[in-house]
């Protein structure tokens, strides 16, 4: 197997578990603490829905800074209403 095909086998596999450490805490978020609170995301999908799918289609490092983006837009002096991960 060339070294190429190698590395690039391992970096996807470290992807991969960068996306699935991160979407953890997310998903705890939304399945023990959401359900406790009023609903307060200006946006739709939620910034933890967003923040997961975000990652899920860009990967670790593009997802992070969308999902770091998004939420710095969620305050009253910013948007709001429809929001899809692009």
């Amino acid at each position: 197997m060339k070294i190429s095909r190698l590395f690039s086998r391992c970096a996807r596999y470290i992807s991969r578990a960068l996306v699935w450490l991160a979407i953890l805490p997310i998903r705890f978020y939304q399945v023990c603490i959401t359900p406790y609170t009023p609903p307060s995301c200006r946006f739709t999908p939620t910034c933890s829905e967003y923040a997961r799918q975000a990652l899920q289609k860009h990967g670790f490092f593009k997802g992070m800074a969308l999902a770091i983006w998004r939420i710095l837009r969620c305050n009253p002096w910013g948007g709001s209403g429809y929001d899809p991960v692009p």
